[in-house]
């Protein structure tokens, strides 16, 4: 099932939207071109909030007493209608009598009569009014609070939010890309994307490159690829096969591939012809003192130099020499400019170390902000696209293309990436590497092309979530979850469905009406996608279900095996822990699958002839605790301290025709990508991430995951009445150590307390 809405519905279905979350019935799509809202089930349209809210409630268990529920729907119709200040006042007063001895509407759990209300006190703006600023209610109050503060509740609110700022986003982004580049022709557009190859591209990368190929294409011009190598310090020529590589992986093809380093001798003669025109001079201030002089706005004892001396010291550097590697060139463009780019930057400086592709044949080199200007305008490149960060270098760059005569190269920006709990630095990536935090450059934790890729990151996904980002000049540090939710839509319609089951403590059931000998049925892969193929399921008459699922019948429970029927359970076994050891059922076939609450995969008992196939499912955590580093931070102190997860299972032998990087559903558990086989021979899936806020949150303390204790500080010591460990991070009271005692206003009886 899913529902479909806008954000602009009104009155907006709180309830609806907040079941199905709550519930995980129904998937939500926000779809600004559709009026209302509508639940696809079983062939039909609901249109209406309430008979959604039943519908989900029902598949859920969460119909509640009917007749005392029913009445909460009328009233969830009536209210947001009332207008009389009395007649408002009334119903507060009712609600939070009711709710005096109560901690829901209906019975001891939450139902629908309580999400019909929420939702329709959540867009009755004058119940909202009063609540807020009447502190009389406090029962009613708690109840929403509590309602709010649902770990559903809350995802359902941040989903809607995140789609209302998807909606304003993509609509100036759509404005923007109408613009399209100034100064463009069809036919002649030339873009670049030029990366240093000193190491591996990241997912800020991926948005330049993508908007490159993106405008090239669009005006049915070209891109070229092109290596910035003028630091032979940090560059390798391994590093150029692998970056690309990573662009192989995001499909962007350039028309050619080229090096800055093909122009050092034009780039050479162009310097040379600076100095000439009186435009740069050679300095050797000290790097310290040169840094301190620009922010000052102080000129170098050099800068006005003749002629003859700064060829002689540009020709001194060319050699290598002990004296030329003193010196540097600096282009002569303002000393004291409010822009500090344009303080006479270097331009050219000395290195020794040799080059992977000219050798020792130059011992200077041009910096990036004087070669990339030059090499951009020879190569006929139209427009140059560079974040935002390089803003107040613009002028600079223009500066450089004018003092040489050369062709100009229009300038268009785009915001940098930025994502929380993410790093992009270079550096701090080394140390996870170099650390053995992580097992490589394409980690499924790192934001490494290569590795947002291995965790299941789509190209599809990852070019709309680019595009959406627009011509944005905003920087900020964006959440995962609305990439990882575009993903999910893509995957969603082509991934197979195929079962695991969790091997620990997994308990063996004997179905009453089995067949006494092993089946085996032919069933499509994917239920609405006949093209993604047919599976072999194998029917016995002993299954093997989860403990998670086997402790939660009772007895004579009907519930729902998928892609089988209906079954009883008649018997449960446990253990001294309490866990269930086995299960008896009667295969009821006769059964509705509508009225059961509980639908379960299984897996058929293995067997010689048809066995089970071994398998580990990982999950992972961010790397870091903090979403955004400051630059006076320590990574170190910010490692999150277990970020993968690793989960024991057995899988239907259908999994075995996988290649790796498949990309598959796990029915009941979501999506994954076969990542490989093992050297213990088992196949390894990585849970791919679907944009949920509950699958996006820390996962420390996971259910099964060991983590060690913190070891007591010297001088402490532990005992029995010691607070036990915890994986959660230690903060402060913020009420004090002293007990709280709440003072509310409230209409009861005041009564000694009980327990004094």
């Amino acid at each position: 099932m899913s529902i479909t809405l806008s954000t602009k519905t009104s009155p907006f279905p709180y309830a609806s939207i907040a079941i199905a979350t709550y519930t995980q019935k129904a998937d939500i799509n926000y779809d600004e071109s559709v009026d209302g809202v509508t639940l696809e089930f079983e062939g039909s349209q609901i249109s209406t909030d309430d008979e959604i809210v039943a519908v989900l409630a029902n598949a859920g268990g969460l119909a509640g007493d009917s007749s005392k529920t029913a009445a909460y729907f009328e009233l969830a119709k009536t209210l947001p209608t009332l207008t009389a200040i009395p007649d408002i006042l009334a119903l507060l007063d009712s609600l939070d009598n009711h709710l005096a001895y109560r901690t829901f509407l209906v019975g001891h759990d939450i139902t629908a009569a309580d999400f019909i209300t929420w939702g329709s006190i959540k867009v009755a703006p004058k119940f909202i009014g009063f609540l807020k600023n009447g502190q009389q209610y406090v029962h009613l109050l708690r109840w929403m609070s509590h309602i709010e503060s649902l770990e559903s509740i809350q995802a359902t609110l941040a989903s809607l939010a995140a789609a209302k700022a998807n909606k304003a986003r993509s609509n100036k982004t759509a404005a923007g890309f109408a613009l399209g580049l100034q100064n463009a022709k069809e036919g002649h557009v030339v873009t670049r994307f030029p990366p240093e190859p000193s190491g591996y591209l990241h997912i800020g990368h991926a948005k330049a490159a993508m908007l490159n190929q993106y405008f090239a294409k669009m005006y049915n011009g070209k891109m070229i690829i092109r290596f910035d190598d003028t630091n032979p310090t940090k560059e390798r020529a391994e590093f150029e096969e692998t970056i690309l590589q990573d662009l192989e992986l995001l499909n962007i093809h350039g028309d050619k591939v080229t090096h800055t380093s093909d122009y050092f001798d034009q780039i050479y003669e162009l310097a040379i012809q600076m100095i000439k025109s009186g435009k740069a001079y050679a300095d050797d201030t000290e790097q310290l003192q040169m840094r301190e002089e620009r922010g000052k706005g102080v000129a170098s004892a050099h800068r006005d130099d003749s002629l003859d001396d700064n060829l002689k010291h540009f020709e001194e550097m060319k050699t290598g020499s002990p004296e030329g590697l003193r010196w540097c060139i600096r282009a002569k463009i303002s000393v004291d400019n409010q822009n500090k780019a344009l303080r006479d930057p270097v331009i050219y400086r000395c290195n020794l170390i040799p080059h992977h592709r000219t050798g020792d044949k130059w011992k200077i080199y041009p910096t990036y902000d004087f070669a990339c200007p030059i090499v951009d305008s020879l190569e006929g490149v139209t427009h140059a696209l560079r974040t935002n960060e390089y803003r107040e270098r613009n002028a600079q760059y223009q500066w450089m293309i004018k003092a040489l005569g050369m062709r100009g190269v229009d300038i268009w920006d785009f915001s940098r990436l930025n994502f929380i709990y993410t790093l992009l630095s270079k550096r701090k990536l080394h140390w996870f590497v170099d650390s053995g935090i992580v097992g490589g450059w394409d980690d499924p934790r790192f934001p490494t092309i290569r590795g947002i890729r291995r965790r299941g990151l789509t190209v599809d996904a990852l070019s709309q979530f680019m595009l959406a980002q627009g011509p944005s000049q905003a920087i900020v540090s964006l959440e995962w979850d609305m990439i990882w939710a575009i993903n999910k839509k893509v995957i969603d319609p082509v991934a197979p469905r195929f079962w695991a089951i969790v091997k620990e403590n997994s308990v063996f059931v004997t179905i009453n009406g089995g067949p006494p000998a092993p089946e085996v049925r032919t069933l499509p892969r994917h239920k609405k996608n006949p093209d993604v193929g047919e599976k072999k399921t194998i029917f016995t008459s002993t299954i093997l279900v989860e403990q998670e699922d086997a402790i939660s019948f009772d007895d004579q429970e009907e519930i729902t095996l998928m892609d089988w029927g209906n079954a009883i359970v008649r018997s449960k076994t446990t253990g001294p822990s309490g866990d269930v050891t086995s299960l008896t059922m009667d295969l009821h076939l006769e059964g509705d699958f509508r009225k059961t609450k509980k639908k379960i995969t299984w897996l058929a008992q293995p067997s010689k002839d048809y066995p089970l196939v071994d398998v580990t499912l990982l999950d992972y955590d961010y790397l870091i605790t903090k979403k955004k580093l400051e630059e006076t931070d320590d990574v170190k102190d910010f490692v999150t301290p277990v970020s993968e997860f690793r989960e024991e299972a057995f899988a239907d032998a259908n999994v075995g025709t996988l290649t790796k990087g498949d990309i598959i559903q796990f029915e009941r558990k979501g999506y994954f990508i076969f990542d490989g086989t093992a050297e213990d021979g088992k196949l390894e899936f990585i849970r791919i991430p679907d944009g949920r806020a509950a699958n996006l949150a820390s996962k420390a303390g996971k259910p099964g995951v060991i983590v060690e204790a913190p070891v007591p500080a010297l001088g402490t010591t532990a005992d029995a009445d010691s607070v036990p460990s915890s994986t959660m991070y230690k903060v402060q009271k913020i009420y004090g150590e002293e007990p709280v005692k709440p003072v509310s206003t409230t209409k009861m009886y005041a009564v000694s307390n009980v327990y004094e």
